[in-house]
């Protein structure tokens, strides 16, 4: 599964905050959201859950 670049930094952006203060996503993975790769289901939940939005509000859709 892939998080939208652009959402998740919108997010970040719209709470203040640094990658560095999501709890519970790893520097690891936010570097990978970064480069645009996939990060598995579970990952995608805690970044959805430390932003505070919905797991669809931040995925990339598919087309």
């Amino acid at each position: 599964m892939k998080i939208d670049k652009e959402k998740f930094e919108v997010e970040l952006a719209r709470r203040c905050l640094s990658s560095r203060n999501l709890k519970g996503v790893s520097p690891q993975t936010v570097a990978k959201i970064r480069r645009g790769g996939e990060v598995r289901p579970a990952a995608l939940g805690r970044v959805a859950r430390a932003l505070g939005v919905d797991v669809t509000e931040i995925m990339e859709v598919k087309q």
